[in-house]
This record gives structure tokens, C-alpha cells and sequence, in this order.
């Protein structure tokens, strides 16, 4: 392009004489250079860098598939098309807890202008821990971000960290009392939770503080499961087997239980137990139960912080958002095949019923 510029001027440059004796060549030039410098700026814009997220999750990639598919019609719906004018670095640490740095590591040294953080407390942990520059955006983890550190309030996060809290673990109580008021005969729930988190105190303190204290007022008695890898299943499920719980509480805390949640709701199928979780995604694949934050919703507003930030909005500057709708949902082909009715009083508020 610089070279047919230079063309162009010197052709002009020689041609002087022509041009004053003709007009119609001078008018000519002065066209051709207005559409070649203009072609020149197209192509400059053209090559201008586009914008590069960074996707963490603590999943596979077919798992997390309808989250990050969501978040992607949102940014489409703003503009941003992935390949176009926006590029997508995506890190998946597949239930593997120990590569969460790592990953976070990779996404910095790739240089992208946001990390947008697909779960928990561990992962906004670990970028947190790899950049205190970069904007990082939470996906509606369950922790508490204030508790946990990673903002100074909701309402101004400061530092770098902003986006959605779900806050689920908070809701533990609730779940607890739709799973009795779901299943009456319900009296002895086993409760499975991760305590080997990056966040560590975010499962441990559900157990202590939340679900105990509510199982209390319930009359219910919880016991504690703990799983900290993959290789912890068979002998947990085993001996839960033994104490012959009446119904199943799975946490939504840490990648590990995420990672192998078919495992857990087979585990439940097979012993028949009414079982309520922390995850939309489990009750899909075959949990009984789930009460907590519109998942879709939460995910959808992860694109408004993208495009804010991206147009120069600071994190620090941007409140946190807490869910705003919550939703009951019910899988009654699986109720039918463990072999428990529904209470209608339940059955009645549930937003959506699996048939």
C-alpha cells in the first residue's frame, strides 16, 4: 500500500506539467490518491488488535459448554463476535484443582484484557493471585467475595475483582427445608462437600454454620462426607451405604465435586435417595432437586461487565451484583424412578419441572 503511494506521488510529482496542462489528469490523481489513502486506513483498522478474554473454569469443556454458550450469545447480542472482533482464550482445569495457577499463569502471560472466572472461590483465588492489574469478572460463584476478600464491599469492590455472587452457599437452609417439605419421611441427610478447596473455609463453614444450624431448627440430623479428590468416591459412597441416610445434600463448592457430578447423581439413583443440589447442571443430568440463583440469568449479565470494562469502566468502580430471581426446579423422572412422591405444596412453586 506505502509502495502504490509512493507510486502515485512520484507519477505525480513527474507529470507536473501534464497535469497543470490537463486538468482532467490532475483531478484524476487527486481521486486516486483520496481511495488509496482511505484503502490504507480501512486496512489499518482492519489490523487493529481486538480484544482477548480469558475464560477459567474448573470443568471440562462439554460440562461447562451451556454456561460460557450462554455468555457467548450475550456478548454476540452486544456486539462482540467471537473470531471477528472479539477472541476468546479459554483454560479448563477439568476437576483438577492443583492447575487452577497455572492456568490463571497462562491467560496473564497471553496478555488479555479480562479474565472472566467460570466458578468459585478457588478460581477467583488463583487470578487473583496471578494479577492484580488485570480485570477479573466472577461468574456467580457461591462463595462470598467480601468474607473471602477478593472485594472490599458489593457495593464498591475496589482492586480488581468484580462481576456476580450467587451467594448458594447461603441458601443451604432453604434447600434443606424444601428437600423435608419435598419428602416428609426425609429425617438423616448425608451431606457431600469438598473441603480441600482453594477456598477452604467456604465449604467448611456451609457445614458448620449454615446446614447444621438449620438441620437443628428442621429437626434433622446432617452428616458430613467429606471428598477432597476423585479417588475418594467408591469409599465415601461405601460407607455412607452403611449409615443408611435418608436423603443426599451435595455442596457446590470446589471442582471436584463438579467434575464428577454424573458420579454423585448416580450414586444417588442407585440408593434411591431424595437428593438437592447447589448446581442447576446436576438436577439435568438426574438430581431430584435444586433451589438457588437463575443460573441463565447470572450468566447473561456477565456480558454487561465485559462490554462496560472494555469501553473503560474500572472493576473497582463496577458493584458486585447479587441474583435477583432464584428458581426451584424439579426432576420428576427421576422422583418416579426412586420411588418418592412430591408434595404438591413443593411440587406447585417450582419454576420448572423435569417430566
Amino acid at each position: 500500500m506505502l509502495e502504490i503511494i509512493g507510486r502515485l506521488f512520484r507519477s505525480h510529482s513527474d507529470n507536473r506539467k501534464s497535469a497543470i496542462q490537463n486538468p482532467k489528469w490532475l483531478g484524476f490523481s487527486i481521486i486516486a490518491f483520496v481511495l488509496v489513502v482511505a484503502g490504507a486506513a480501512a486496512l489499518a483498522q482492519q489490523a487493529k488488535k481486538i480484544p482477548r478474554i480469558g475464560y477459567l473454569s474448573n470443568i471440562e469443556p462439554a460440562s461447562d459448554f451451556p454456561r460460557s454458550e450462554i455468555i457467548r450469545q450475550a456478548l454476540r447480542e452486544l456486539g462482540y463476535i467471537e473470531g471477528q472482533n472479539i477472541a476468546i482464550a479459554y483454560r479448563y482445569a477439568e476437576g483438577r484443582v492443583d492447575r487452577l495457577p497455572a492456568l490463571a499463569s497462562e491467560l496473564v502471560r497471553l496478555k488479555v484484557d479480562i479474565i472472566v472466572v467460570a466458578g468459585g472461590g478457588g478460581l477467583i483465588l488463583a487470578a487473583r493471585n496471578a494479577t492484580k492489574t488485570i480485570p477479573i469478572v466472577m461468574v456467580g460463584g457461591g462463595v462470598d467475595p467480601v468474607e473471602a476478600g477478593f472485594v472490599e464491599s458489593l457495593a464498591h469492590p475496589g482492586g480488581n475483582v468484580t462481576g456476580i455472587t450467587n451467594l448458594s452457599m447461603k441458601l443451604g437452609g432453604k434447600r434443606l427445608e424444601l428437600l423435608k417439605e419435598a419428602v416428609p419421611e426425609v429425617r438423616r441427610i448425608a451431606v457431600l462437600y469438598d473441603p480441600a478447596s482453594l477456598v477452604t473455609p467456604a465449604s467448611v463453614r456451609e457445614m458448620k454454620e449454615v446446614l447444621r444450624v438449620a438441620a437443628s431448627g428442621l429437626g434433622l440430623t446432617v452428616q458430613p462426607w467429606e471428598v477432597r479428590s476423585s479417588n475418594d468416591f467408591d469409599k465415601v459412597f461405601a460407607a455412607m451405604g452403611k449409615q443408611r441416610p435418608d436423603g443426599l445434600y451435595v455442596s457446590g463448592a470446589g471442582a471436584v465435586l463438579r467434575a464428577n457430578r454424573k458420579r454423585v447423581v448416580g450414586f444417588a439413583l442407585k440408593s434411591r435417595l431424595p437428593s438437592v443440589y447447589e448446581n442447576r447442571e446436576a438436577v439435568d443430568a438426574g438430581g431430584l432437586m435444586y433451589y438457588g440463583a437463575d443460573f441463565a440469568e447470572s450468566n447473561r449479565r456477565v456480558a454487561a461487565y465485559v462490554d462496560k470494562i472494555l469501553k473503560g469502566a474500572k472493576p473497582g468502580d463496577l458493584p458486585v451484583e447479587q441474583p435477583t430471581k432464584f428458581e426451584l426446579v424439579i426432576n420428576l423422572k427421576t422422583a418416579k424412578q426412586i420411588g418418592v412422591t412430591i408434595s404438591q405444596s413443593v411440587l406447585g412453586r417450582a419454576d420448572k419441572v423435569i417430566r
